[in-house]
């Protein structure tokens, strides 16, 4: 019975395995950290973002309550259907998020404001939704100022005066409009007359959170473009609206916000930038001479010392025998492919040492040696018999 062969490999153990991904772990836990404490202060910041039963930085509770004080009723509806049935000569209808409305929301909403001839104010509608809302408006890129001057005839903005309301800008090919709070050259409050009603576009919401409404002519603004009419509907768009299930035939990329859409066109000319500048450093092989000439002796050495530490005698062995089944192959004329076959290289070998036919298929494809003195022996046994098949 033949001792058990040691492992051919060097095992990675646990400490190695610790080593070498500690650094990508650590990465992992910090992204995740991070990942979290952003969640949790999004959440906490924006909860109640635009509701006027919300006392939270962003949400619009003092503007209700001065409202109220004004005798104006606030009504909050969270559907589309509600919010078209509400409008009305006497009615101003706030809609706090149109571009999350589907097309039909916003198809329900357009006719209904057509209809009729209160006020409707879009708290800072965006390119999803102007070309359904208000069709000959286009929104344009916001503007990077904040606080802007009101520059226009419109009294709201002339009695506020500066107000918050730099974000998105608005272009329009549409008669009957006012311009106000302009930011290079483009508004970002735009006033549209029809009959007896108007809608009012405003570029950013921050003149309605509690926490800015104190700040310049906010205030003022807010309460005018909203208390000009003795009920206001505020609507705040849900996910439990039944129409918000249909999301009509937008497409994929459709859906993705815009800012995605540019980061995914840069990292895509980043990756096309970092291709060519690898790339350049490819060209034809060229055969350079080694600096260093390396003996045959001392290769086999080396690959001797690798073996022998990771107490590889298997690999050894199967090495010496593969070595020598080659050369005897064309010693005895068996073709090179065949020089790996028992059944071809044996005959052919004893054919000329018949004496040696008994330990042939144990020599040239035996089991590995159990231990080093095997492996030595094993070696003097294959040069021996090299040298018996050369002399006969």
């Amino acid at each position: 019975m033949t001792a058990p062969t040691a492992p051919t490999s060097v095992a990675t153990t646990p400490r190695q395995v610790w080593t070498r991904t500690r650094g990508l772990l650590l990465a992992l836990v910090v992204l995740l950290v991070a990942g979290l404490a952003i969640a949790g202060v999004r959440s906490g910041g924006h909860h109640g973002r635009l509701d006027p039963r919300s006392a939270d930085p962003y949400g619009s509770r003092a503007v209700s309550e001065l409202l109220a004080d004004r005798g104006v009723t606030t009504r909050v509806v969270t559907t589309s259907k509600a919010a078209a049935a509400a409008t009305g000569p006497d009615s101003t209808l706030l809609i706090a998020t149109p571009d999350l409305l589907t097309g039909e929301q916003q198809s329900t909403l357009n006719d209904a404001m057509r209809r009729a001839s209160g006020r409707t104010v879009l708290v800072a509608p965006g390119q999803a939704s102007v070309g359904t809302l208000t069709p000959g408006v286009r929104a344009e890129r916001p503007s990077n100022e904040t606080t802007l001057r009101p520059a226009c005839s419109l009294p709201e903005a002339e009695s506020a005066g500066n107000a918050d309301t730099g974000g998105i800008r608005y272009s329009s090919n549409l008669s009957r409009t006012t311009s106000c709070y302009s930011s290079q050259g483009l508004p970002t409050l735009l006033r549209i007359r029809s009959g007896a009603g108007d809608t009012v576009l405003l570029g950013a919401p921050d003149i309605l959170y509690n926490d800015r409404l104190d700040k310049h002519g906010n205030a003022s603004l807010a309460l005018q473009l909203l208390g000009s009419r003795p009920h206001l509907v505020w609507y705040l768009p849900s996910v439990s609206d039944p129409s918000a299930a249909d999301s009509g035939d937008r497409s994929f990329f459709e859906l993705i916000p815009s800012g995605w859409s540019w980061a995914a066109l840069q990292l895509s000319v980043a990756a096309v930038l970092a291709a060519l500048w690898r790339g350049r450093r490819l060209g034809p092989l060229v055969q350079e001479r080694l600096p260093v000439a390396i003996r045959a002796s001392e290769a086999v050495e080396g690959r001797a010392r690798l073996y022998s530490k990771a107490r590889a005698r298997d690999r050894a062995a199967k090495a010496l025998r593969s070595a020598t089944r080659t050369r005897l192959a064309r010693l005895v004329g068996v073709p090179p492919a065949r020089a790996h076959a028992p059944e071809t290289l044996l005959p052919a070998v004893s054919a000329r040492l018949p004496d040696a036919s008994g330990y042939l298929h144990a020599l040239l494809f035996g089991p590995p040696p159990p231990d080093d003195a095997a492996l030595i022996t094993l070696a003097d046994r294959l040069d021996a018999l090299e040298r018996e098949v050369r002399t006969s």
